[in-house]
């Protein structure tokens, strides 16, 4: 006598490939809508939640401030939209090289020997 598909399977303690495909399939799914729906990005932030960014004068040195503060001293805020929020993003990658001197002007940080 011959067993139907559904028997066998019923049989058989593991689910079939297709199942775990459509299994998995839906985990990415629902992964992807989480990180959507959250805004979350899946770059890490320069900052944490309720801080900034704050460039150290003279020098690339970064540091983060709590958002009710100002800037420590030595240190001022980044120009407005240059501002990293992600690290390698495009401004991140900017003032590696680059800073701001006492008078404020933005120079190109000189490369230690």
């Amino acid at each position: 006598m011959r067993q139907s598909r559904r028997s066998m399977r019923a049989a058989t303690s593991s689910p079939g490939p297709r199942r775990l495909r459509r299994m998995s399939a839906w985990a990415t799914g629902a992964a992807a809508a989480f990180l959507v729906v959250t805004g979350c990005s899946t770059q890490d932030a320069i900052c944490g939640d309720g801080e900034y960014p704050v460039l150290n004068v003279g020098s690339a040195g970064r540091a983060c401030v709590d958002k009710k503060q100002e800037p420590p001293e030595g240190y001022v805020r980044f120009p407005k939209g240059k501002v990293p929020e992600h690290v390698d993003d495009k401004w991140d990658k900017y003032w590696q090289t680059h800073t701001v001197d006492k008078s404020g002007k933005i120079t190109q940080v000189s490369p230690q020997s």
